[in-house]
């Protein structure tokens, strides 16, 4: 039971579309409401502006797509997870948004023409994806000369306060669960050190390059239950990890949590764990 949990945490393997529909709705419920406020915060460190063309890239539920909708652009959001696309359809329908579509596609080879787009975003999808330098190089063939490319993906695993809980409480009931690796990290964290999200932008042909450190995900938990919610609905690796225990083991899992947010809480309001964020963003050269 424990080995096999500690290797579902270590393994690369990339989880298949299938995954990630079967936990649409979750992130839709539970992960997606928390991130409107910086992705509309990056978004606008991009320049994005009225009437531009806007591409999302591996966009999930919509969490760049509705930001920038919202804000005016006309969206395509582009995801392999057909569910994903259809909880970010539901949405564009029920507030009424103008130019907003979606398409199935894999970040890694864009069914785009060249140069379509005023900017070009991703938020917490390229980061995942097993061949990043493609999928960049994909973001800025498709991005106009002098548009713009952003990149969203999380810190350091270290002082990501949701997950060092749920990795906490994990070790609790399995002392021998080995946790994260380090060398290499897992996918979610291959550009965690902003030099290296940095370096892999300009890399990809992108020019005056910046990298913001300073916005950072907030997540409200008012029980242990809600950060499993959180945890199972933002990627399919805590859904596999934890379908290794037992019902009992889960259960426990879950207790320990409660008890981690109620010493972080004042017992009015929620506890708040927050998560580090780099934000990239750079300019497509001219001709």
């Amino acid at each position: 039971m424990g080995t096999d949990a500690g290797t579902a945490a270590t393994q690369h393997e990339v989880a298949p579309p299938e995954a990630w529909d079967a936990i649409a709705a979750g992130y839709d419920e539970f992960v997606a409401p928390g991130e409107a406020p910086f992705a509309h915060a990056g978004l606008v460190l991009a320049g994005l502006e009225e009437g531009d063309r806007f591409l999302d890239v591996a966009a999930g539920t919509g969490g760049l797509s509705l930001p920038a909708a919202r804000l005016g652009a006309r969206v395509l959001a582009t995801d392999w997870s057909p569910a994903m696309l259809e909880r970010f359809r539901a949405r564009v329908r029920e507030e009424g948004l103008g130019d907003a579509e979606a398409r199935v596609m894999d970040a890694h080879a864009l069914d785009i023409e060249d140069e379509s787009f005023d900017v070009t975003g991703s938020q917490f999808g390229v980061m995942l994806v097993p061949d990043q330098p493609v999928a960049l190089r994909e973001m800025v063939r498709v991005t106009r000369p002098g548009g713009r490319v952003l990149v969203i993906a999380y810190g350091s695993p270290a002082e990501f306060e949701a997950l060092q809980l749920f990795l906490a409480a994990l070790r609790a009931v399995l002392p021998e669960f080995e946790g994260l690796p380090d060398d290499p990290p897992p996918l979610e964290f291959q550009v965690a050190d902003p030099d290296e999200l940095r370096q892999r932008l300009v890399d990809a042909g992108l020019s005056d390059v910046t990298v913001d450190t300073t916005h950072r995900e907030r997540i409200e938990v008012r029980s242990g239950q809600a950060l499993w919610d959180w945890m199972l609905g933002s990627n399919p690796i805590a859904g596999a990890i934890v379908g290794d225990l037992t019902a009992d083991q889960q259960a426990t899992v879950r207790q320990i949590l409660d008890g981690m947010v109620r010493d972080r809480s004042d017992g009015e309001r929620p506890a708040l764990l927050t998560a580090p964020l780099n934000v990239g963003i750079g300019t497509k050269c001219g001709r």
